[in-house]
């Protein structure tokens, strides 16, 4: 039976932290809360771990999970080739609904795929963060069955993928977060390029990269 610890209010958010670090240490599947949907996390380097969340999800072993940290400064552990444009984009929007999709450090113990761009996002929730920055980075997915909305309601994250979870961090209704996703941003080449749009504007990104392009649009020289 899944065990479940409300922290909606931050009473009990120390509780839950330590309870979320020592499950997913020991490779489990846990339910956290992010912006507008929970999700499902477990340590990026744990390969019991990994393999449980490809099994509740679904994945496959070369599908790429996205992984969420805690901090900028982590970044340099997990991604190789960090721009001076992907530093920007971390600086003015994480925390956040942004993801960057990077160029792995080749020599990480993990059961990532390595020829695959990693996606890594900073989560705007405090209760993640709390976790994130005692746990180090973790893989993150959405807590959704294939083809079901991401849920906004523990007990609705629960119905989908309980069986597979031991720990649900209970941080109430989060369905007025962010309406969109997140959006994702590669910037693995010498110019930033916009793959999914989400909650994050092209022009504010513009902003902070002037030289920065859609799908649709060819690079700028």
């Amino acid at each position: 039976m899944t065990q479940r610890i409300a922290c909606a209010d931050g009473a009990h958010r120390d509780r839950a932290v330590v309870a979320a670090l020592a499950a997913v240490r020991r490779g489990d599947l846990v339910l956290i809360p992010t912006e507008a949907v929970y999700a499902v996390a477990t340590d990026a380097f744990s390969r019991r771990g990994v393999a449980s969340l490809r099994e509740a999800k679904g994945y496959d072993d070369q599908v790429p999970l996205p992984v969420m940290v805690g901090a900028r400064s982590t970044v340099a552990g997990i991604a190789a080739r960090i721009t001076d444009d992907a530093r920007a984009l971390m600086d003015a929007f994480w925390p956040g609904p942004l993801t960057l999709l990077m160029s792995p450090q080749a020599t990480l113990a993990w059961d990532l795929p390595s020829d695959a761009p990693l996606a890594v996002r900073m989560p705007l929730h405090p209760v993640a963060l709390a976790l994130l920055d005692r746990s180090g980075p973790l893989a993150v997915t959405s807590a959704n069955q294939p083809g079901l909305p991401a849920p906004a309601d523990v007990d609705d994250a629960l119905d989908q993928l309980g069986e597979d979870v031991s720990l649900a961090l209970d941080a109430g209704d989060l369905s007025l977060g962010p309406a969109l996703p997140s959006t994702v941003v590669d910037v693995t080449g010498s110019v930033p390029r916009v793959v999914r749009a989400g909650e994050v504007p092209i022009d504010r990104l513009r902003r902070v990269v002037p030289l920065m392009t859609t799908g649709d649009e060819p690079p700028s020289a």
